[in-house]
């Protein structure tokens, strides 16, 4: 059971009014209680020091009656031992006592809210005996507490407040998290409309670098990169297609040519025809799957000595200049093919002699494989890694290449963060692999 709506704008709102409602009620309550709190202080000092007026007044024999009305109270009573009303001012005379509040000789001043009061409302009414004398005649004075602290009337405005400022909250939450994921909803809607048939649309970037710039701009380097990765795929089949095609129509033809004229062929020539077609279509699928795993299967790494490596390949008409301890941590039947691959294109293409020097560059190993051939045209030096490339390609056939040897060993280059490239040659084509040393 879902307890939050999916929505982000409304779960945005209602979590932000929540905790507005909160924070504004807490703060409401404080001041509605520091209001009331400070009202009926105000009220009950404004009682007392009618009440200390008057009492000094009496005492002093100076008290007229009736009681002139003071400027902090208007209701005043002068009560004997017996509770009777000796004297008054104006606004109560002739009434009963406005409250049974009698100080004790010891207490001497006592103050209480008489809540209804005669006259309804609330009072705030002090009492004082004037002297310590048990018989000491007791003033009584009352002011009228505000009908906004003693009722409703004050929780509800704050209420109210607090309400309109939760609603203020909500609202202002609803349109900043609307603007907010605006631009995230365009992005949602043009992603839903880019199919796998059209990737060269892009979602809309806002401007700035905020996370949402930031999202938009993820997005467009990934379908940069879904776009390229899917056009280099679609290349790949449609190349791997017409390579398999030569090889399973030379092999059919043979077959064919066979079957129909069992007694007019030479056996051993067809078949040897059709083992050559055979090893040629093997060799093409055996480099469509390395090509396939490279990079998705993991494969253990270990420490190798590219040097022992580059000796153990060597060959004839082909010499190795290594240093010692030229150690990389990579995969080792890779690494080796890379080698390999690059021997096989420098002598079917370049011609001997072949020179390997492997090195300590800096950070990195280098490896280096340098042929005496024509050399390969700076226009084509990065053309020659992609996929059933050939520069000559009826000499390439001719020569038993699959044209995926050098895609194969750039792809296990990156694969292990290095870099395969053509450098420049005073002579002849230079490969130059570097790899990072181990560490």
């Amino acid at each position: 059971m879902r307890l939050l709506p999916r929505s982000i704008r409304v779960r945005d709102t209602l979590i932000a009014a929540l905790l507005s409602g909160l924070v504004f009620g807490a703060l409401g309550l404080g001041a509605s209680a520091l209001i009331t709190s400070s009202v009926k202080s105000a009220t009950f000092d404004k009682a007392q020091k009618a009440a200390r007026r008057v009492s000094a007044d009496l005492r002093a024999g100076v008290l007229r009656d009736p009681i002139p009305v003071d400027r902090d109270a208007r209701l005043i009573q002068v009560v004997d031992a017996r509770g009777d009303v000796i004297m008054s001012s104006g606004p109560v005379r002739g009434r009963s006592p406005m409250s049974a509040l009698r100080p004790s000789a010891i207490e001497r001043v006592v103050d209480v809210i008489e809540c209804p009061a005669p006259d309804g409302g609330c009072y705030a009414v002090e009492a004082i005996r004037t002297t310590a004398d048990t018989q000491a005649p007791i003033v009584l004075t009352a002011v009228p507490l505000p009908t906004l602290v003693m009722g409703w009337s004050l929780s509800l405005i704050v209420a109210g407040i607090v309400l309109a400022l939760i609603a203020l909250t909500a609202w202002a939450t609803w349109l900043m998290v609307g603007r907010t994921l605006g631009p995230i909803e365009a992005i949602r809607a043009q992603l839903s409309e880019i199919s796998a048939t059209d990737l060269s649309r892009r979602v809309p970037q806002p401007r700035g670098e905020d996370e949402i710039a930031q999202l938009a701009r993820t997005a467009n380097q990934t379908l940069d990169r879904l776009e390229r990765a899917v056009s280099r795929q679609r290349q790949f089949a449609s190349d791997a297609s017409h390579e398999l095609r030569t090889p399973i129509a030379g092999l059919r033809a043979s077959l064919e040519e066979a079957a129909l004229y069992p007694d007019d062929i030479d056996v051993a020539a067809t078949v040897e025809d059709a083992l050559r077609d055979t090893d040629r279509l093997e060799a093409i699928v055996t480099d469509l799957l390395l090509l396939a795993r490279l990079g998705t299967v993991g494969a253990a790494r270990e420490d190798l000595d590219l040097g022992e490596l580059a000796r153990a390949e060597q060959r004839a008409d082909v010499t190795v200049a290594a240093e010692d301890g030229v150690i990389v941590n990579g995969v080792r039947m890779q690494v080796v093919r890379v080698l390999a691959n690059l021997l096989d294109n420098a002598e079917r293409y370049g011609g001997p002699p072949v020179a390997v020097h492997v090195r300590r560059d800096g950070r990195d190993a280098l490896l280096t494989v340098t042929d005496e051939g024509p050399g390969i045209p700076e226009a084509d030096r990065e053309r020659i890694f992609e996929r059933f490339t050939r520069l000559d390609t009826a000499r390439s056939r001719g020569a038993g290449g699959t044209g995926l040897g050098l895609a194969i060993a750039r792809d296990v280059a990156l694969a292990h963060g290095g870099t395969l490239i053509v450098e420049e040659s005073p002579a002849g084509a230079r490969f130059a692999l570097r790899l990072p040393l181990a560490d």
